[in-house]
C-alpha cells in the first residue's frame, strides 16, 4: 500500500500557509500555564503529515489574549519532535471586525453561495465601503507583510499556501512587494463555491477587480470542483479585460504572469475518524441515539444552521414524503442534529426561528404522544454527531450550495447500517460521490421526498453495494491525497 504520510515535496523546501484562523489557539490554564488547544479541520490534518518533513510556519490572526501575548514561537506538533512554528498577527477589533464580519462575511460568503437576494441584498454602501477599505485591505495587507517577513528568513524555494476567501488581496500584495527573483511560489486554495459570472456582477467593479487581480498573481490556484475551476476561468475573462485565458491549458495569463487554475477536492482524515467512531467517547452517545429512535427507521442531518444548508427544505421534504407515503407514520424519525453558526449575524438568527417552526408544523401535523417525526437538537457535539453517523438509515445533504460537505464523506466511513445518502448535485462532493448516491435538485421537495423514499425501500444488496462504493471513493482520496495533488502538481508545472 502507498505510502501516504510522504509528500512530493523537495526536502530544501519550507512551507508557509496563512489563514484567518490558524491550527492552535492558547488559552490560560487554572493554574496560569499556558496550555495548547488544537484546532480541528481538514488543512491541520493535512498539515499534521507535512510538519514532519519540512520546515512549516502557520501564520494567523491571533483569536485570544494569549494568542496576542505569544505573537510566534515553535511548538510540537502532534505530540511527537514534529516541530511547527506559529506567527499570530494582531489587527485591532474594529479592523478585525470590518474584514471578517462585514466584507469575508457575510458579503463574499454570501455571494460565493449564490445566497443573496438580489433585489434585496445586499446594500453596498458607504459602511461597506469603509469596512472594505478600513478592515478587508489592511488586514490582507498584514498578513501579506508577515509572509515577507517570514520570508526573508526562509529558503529561497519556499512556498507560501493561502486559505480562502478572507485573503483574496494577500497574493497581489506579496508579489508587489518583492522582485520577480524573491517572488516565493504561492498556492492559494478556496474551500467555498465559486458561482459563475453572472453572479459576481453583484459585486461594485472596483471590489470585483481588486479580488481577480489578487487571486491572479499566485501561481496555482485550487478550487473544490472543476465546475468552481471553469467558473474562476470564466469570471476572470469576463471581468479582467487584459487577461488572456486558455480553458484547454486551464491557465490565465495577466500581468506577465501565469495563474493555473486546478481542481483539488479536499477530503477527510479516514484513520482518525474510524478511532474517534471506536472511542469511548462516542459508545457512549450511542446508547442516547437508540433512545431516541427506538426501533424506527433513522433519517439524520447534520449541519450548521446556515441558509445555505437548505434545511427548511429538508423539513418540508419529510413532511411531502410522510404525505405521500403514509404507510411510514410512526415507523421513522428525522433526527437533526444542529450546530449554532454567526448567531449575531440576524440572517442566521432569522433562519434558526423559521426551521424550528417549520419543524415544529410538522410534529404537529403528524405527531403523536409516542411518536415525535422530527427531533431537532441545537448544539456543538462532535461525539454524539458521530454515533448518530454510525446508525443512519438515510443521510440527508441537501444543501444549496456546499464547497465540499465533509458529513457527506464521513457519514459513509463510519455508518454500520449500508444506509444511504440523498445529495444534492450543488454540493461538491456530488463530483466524486455521485454514482453511491442519490442525487437531488435541493429546490425540489418533491424529489427529494421520493429519493428518501427509494432509500428505505431500497432492497439490502443494492444498499451493501453503494454503501461500498461510496467508502471505496473516499478512502481512496483521502485528507493527505488533497495536499499531495498540490504539491505534486507545483512540481509537474515547474513553478
Amino acid at each position: 500500500m502507498e505510502d501516504k504520510s510522504t509528500f512530493p515535496i523537495q526536502p530544501r523546501r519550507s512551507v508557509i500557509i496563512a489563514s484567518n484562523r490558524g491550527p492552535v489557539t492558547f488559552h490560560q490554564g487554572e493554574n496560569e500555564e499556558l496550555t495548547i488547544h488544537r484546532g480541528s479541520g481538514g488543512l491541520v490534518t493535512a498539515l499534521s503529515g507535512l510538519a514532519g518533513q519540512i520546515d512549516a510556519t502557520w501564520i494567523s490572526c491571533a483569536a485570544t489574549p494569549e494568542d496576542k501575548a505569544y505573537q510566534e514561537g515553535n511548538i510540537t506538533w502532534q505530540n511527537n519532535d514534529d516541530m511547527l512554528h506559529i506567527r499570530f498577527i494582531n489587527p485591532s477589533e474594529e479592523a478585525y471586525n470590518r474584514y471578517y464580519n462585514q466584507i469575508s462575511n457575510p458579503l463574499l460568503w454570501f455571494l460565493q453561495h449564490s445566497m443573496w437576494n438580489v433585489p434585496l441584498q445586499p446594500v453596498i454602501d458607504k459602511n461597506t465601503w469603509y469596512a472594505w477599505e478600513k478592515g478587508y485591505l489592511p488586514v490582507n495587507k498584514m498578513f501579506a507583510n508577515a509572509i515577507i517577513d517570514q520570508l526573508a528568513k526562509s529558503p529561497p524555494t519556499t512556498l507560501v499556501m493561502l486559505q480562502d476567501y478572507h485573503l483574496y488581496l494577500t497574493p497581489g500584495y506579496i508579489r508587489s512587494q518583492l522582485k520577480p527573483r524573491k517572488r516565493p511560489t504561492i498556492l492559494h486554495f478556496i474551500h467555498i463555491p465559486w458561482p459563475g459570472p453572472e453572479y459576481w456582477s453583484i459585486l461594485p467593479p472596483r471590489m470585483r477587480s481588486e479580488i481577480l487581480e489578487g487571486l491572479c498573481a499566485v501561481d496555482l490556484l485550487g478550487l473544490q470542483t472543476q465546475n468552481d475551476a471553469l467558473n474562476f476561468i470564466r469570471t476572470c475573462e469576463t471581468y479582467l479585460p487584459r487577461a488572456s485565458v486558455k480553458y484547454k491549458r486551464r491557465r490565465i495569463w495577466f500581468r506577465n504572469h501565469a495563474t493555473y487554475v486546478r481542481d483539488f477536492p479536499i477530503s477527510i482524515d479516514v484513520k482518525s475518524l474510524k478511532n474517534k467512531a471506536n472511542s469511548q467517547e462516542v459508545k457512549e452517545y450511542e446508547s442516547i441515539i437508540h433512545d431516541l429512535v427506538g426501533n424506527r427507521r433513522l433519517i439524520l442531518r447534520i449541519d450548521r444552521i446556515e441558509p445555505s444548508k437548505n434545511i427548511v427544505r429538508g423539513f418540508q421534504a419529510f413532511e411531502e414524503f410522510l404525505e405521500l407515503y403514509p404507510e411510514y407514520l410512526e415507523k421513522v424519525v428525522f433526527l437533526a442534529l444542529l450546530i449554532p453558526s454567526r448567531m449575531d449575524v440576524n440572517e442566521y438568527q432569522d433562519y434558526l426561528d423559521v426551521l424550528m417552526a417549520s419543524a415544529g408544523q410538522v410534529n404537529a401535523k403528524f405527531g403523536s404522544p409516542e411518536w415525535e417525526p422530527i427531533r431537532v437538537l441545537v448544539g456543538e457535539n462532535y461525539p454524539r454527531a458521530i454515533a448518530a453517523l454510525k446508525f443512519y438509515d438515510v443521510l440527508l445533504v441537501n444543501a444549496i450550495a456546499d464547497g465540499m460537505n465533509l458529513v457527506a464523506k464521513e457519514g459513509p466511513i463510519v455508518n454500520l447500517n449500508n444506509g444511504s445518502l440523498v445529495l444534492s448535485e450543488r454540493v461538491g462532493a456530488q463530483q466524486q460521490l455521485a454514482s453511491g448516491a442519490i442525487v437531488i435538485s435541493p429546490l425540489d421537495i418533491y424529489a427529494t421526498a421520493e429519493a428518501i423514499q427509494q432509500a428505505l425501500s431500497m432492497n439490502e444488496d443494492e444498499r451493501h453495494q453503494k454503501a461500498k462504493r461510496l467508502r471505496w471513493l473516499i478512502e481512496k482520496d483521502e485528507i493527505v491525497d488533497w495536499l499531495d495533488r498540490q504539491l505534486k502538481t507545483v512540481e509537474e508545472l515547474n513553478l
